[in-house]
């Protein structure tokens, strides 16, 4: 499943690209991808038109190119569902990409393993009163670690992904090479955010060929090449939800995150009940229930209670939070070695919100990532993404929210 990309850098220009020149489109594939032609290379292609004109690219610039869709689920709407991935219709569309590609094309069943490692984690997720990225745990574990082994078991010397991502090999002080995540040349579509919990070892297999290949001419690209998926609507919501509504989905799997509970004001106040803490996210405004005569947003989830906790905008300000299941690529040796030394970086903590200056500390053993200005509305479950701050487009790493420290809020 591809992830959605963020809609933020909707002003920033589009960089420019002939897409009349398929050569250089190859050209591009060839220097993302760094190995002689003739390599084989394993594309995974969800049925869309990023992955389809990424095995059509590599395949153009002379790889041996084995094409993989993964069955991750089943819906009974999946097959017409659109802004989807990995079922149904989309299988389909990614056999009739590969036939036309001219590669061979395997489909593999995942359902029990994507079940498992994401869709249950998304229902305990809410459970536990977060708001979580189910895309990025299937990069983390279904995409770039059971998908990996198979390619590595096809005897292939790279897996490519239409991923909208840039990996950069440099050379350090040491004299080693090291593979680098960095954002896309587009930034309309960089999905560096969805990809941060990718390990050094993944990195050095993975290839990502639209890297400095802008969306429009990707499109364009999949027009020359008569790919049928060239029109082909972007997947947006989370696949595996029909129609987008996931309280549906969580009502099934956790019927008890529907137990009723009160909504407090964060002065003690009681001022009503809710259905559920699984309906509600932190900074939610609308549809509490409540009239109290002033504005009133979502501060905290209190699951073990099953209290909403409410209160004015401003309290929404997070002076710092902590992570969880985190992931390393900067030059110091470790996260926590950064975080010693008071690591400056840009911390982004939403895939719609740019990156903003931080510094990582160590407290209490656990690393914190300090805001020099407030963040608002930050929610555990989500990912803080780091970056840094003397090449804005290099990823450092980062990890999930566990938890927030707000700024000091006096009512």
């Amino acid at each position: 499943m591809n992830a959605p990309v963020s809609p933020s850098a909707a002003a920033c220009p589009v960089p420019v690209f002939d897409a009349a020149d398929l050569g250089e489109a190859i050209e591009s594939v060839r220097k993302s991808v760094g190995l002689p032609q003739g390599a084989r290379v394993v594309a995974a292609m969800s049925g869309g038109v990023d992955s389809s004109v990424a095995a059509a690219l590599l395949h153009a610039a002379g790889y041996e190119v084995i094409g993989v869709t993964l069955q991750l689920y089943d819906h009974g709407q999946a097959l017409k569902k659109t802004g989807a991935c990995c079922a149904g219709q989309d299988i389909h569309d990614a056999r009739i990409a590969a036939e036309k590609i001219g590669i061979a094309h395997y489909v593999l069943d995942y359902e029990s393993r994507f079940k498992d490692s994401v869709i249950e984690e998304f229902a305990d997720s809410y459970l536990r009163g977060e708001t979580p990225v189910p895309c990025i745990r299937c990069n983390q574990t279904v995409k770039f670690r059971d998908l990996l082994d198979v390619a590595r078991d096809l005897g292939a010397e790279a897996m490519a992904t239409g991923h909208y991502v840039e990996r950069a090999v440099v050379s350090k002080s040491s004299g080693a090479n090291r593979a680098e995540l960095r954002r896309a040349v587009d930034r309309n579509r960089d999905q560096s955010y969805f990809l941060f919990a990718t390990t050094r070892d993944q990195l050095d297999f993975l290839r990502f060929p639209l890297a400095d290949i802008p969306k429009p001419q990707v499109r364009d690209i999949a027009r020359q090449m008569g790919l049928n998926v060239a029109a082909k609507p972007d997947s947006q919501d989370i696949c595996f939800v029909p129609e987008g509504k996931y309280t549906t989905l969580i009502d099934r799997l956790r019927p008890q995150g529907r137990e009723a509970g009160d909504i407090v004001h964060l002065d003690g106040r009681v001022l009503g009940r809710h259905e559920g803490i699984t309906g509600y996210t932190i900074g939610q405004r609308r549809g509490l229930n409540i009239a109290v005569g002033e504005p009133l947003f979502v501060i905290k989830l209190d699951a073990e209670a099953r209290r909403v906790i409410v209160g004015p905008r401003e309290a929404l300000n997070t002076a710092a939070l902590v992570m969880k299941e985190t992931n390393w690529l900067g030059d110091h040796e470790t996260l926590e070695a950064a975080a010693e030394a008071g690591l400056p970086v840009l911390a982004r903590v939403r895939s719609t919100r740019p990156p903003v200056p931080a510094r990582l500390s160590l407290h209490d053993g656990q690393v914190e990532v300090v805001f020099d200005t407030s963040e608002e509305g930050v929610a555990p479950g989500q990912a803080c993404v780091l970056y840094d701050p003397a090449d804005e487009d290099r990823v450092l790493g980062g990890g999930f929210i566990e938890r927030t420290r707000a700024v000091d809020y006096k009512a």
